[in-house]
C-alpha cells in the first residue's frame, strides 16, 4: 500500500483563519476523501507555516483524479488556495510530493525481523 507524503507552506499571518477551516472540514469533503480511496490522512504543522500531509492510499492516481474531477473538492481547494505560499494551481495537486526514505515494517520486513515488542508488551511478558 503506498504511502504518500507532501509540503506545503501556509501564509503565517493567515494561519489562525486556515486552522479554523479545518477545525471541523466540511463533511461532505470528508467523504470525497474518503471516497476517492485515501485513508490514515494526516496535517501537520510545522514552524513558519510549514505544513506536512501524509496519506495511505491503494492508487493515488485514481484517487487524484477521482478528486479533481469532484465539485466539492475543486471548490474546497478553490477556498483554500488563498491560504498558501508560493503555490501554482490547486493545493491538492501542486504540492511538493516528500520522498519516502525510512519506514520502519519494510526494513523489518525486509531482513527477515519480527516486530520488536514495545515498553509495555515486554513489560507484560
Amino acid at each position: 500500500m503506498p504511502r504518500v507524503s507532501f509540503e506545503l507552506r501556509i501564509d503565517p499571518a493567515r494561519l489562525d483563519d486556515y486552522l479554523a477551516r479545518h477545525s471541523p472540514v466540511w463533511p461532505e469533503m470528508l467523504a470525497e476523501i474518503a471516497a476517492s480511496g485515501r485513508r490514515n490522512y494526516s496535517l501537520f504543522l510545522g514552524e513558519g507555516g510549514r505544513l506536512v500531509g501524509y496519506y495511505e492510499v491503494d492508487d493515488d492516481v485514481a484517487a487524484q483524479a477521482y478528486l479533481a474531477a469532484s465539485e466539492i473538492a475543486t471548490r474546497w481547494e478553490a477556498e483554500m488556495a488563498p491560504f498558501f505560499l508560493g503555490l501554482d494551481g490547486r493545493p491538492d495537486q501542486a504540492a511538493t510530493a516528500l520522498t519516502e526514505i525510512f519506514h520502519l515494517e519494510d526494513q523489518l520486513a525486509e531482513s527477515g525481523s519480527s516486530p520488536v515488542p514495545t515498553t509495555a508488551e515486554s513489560r507484560a511478558q
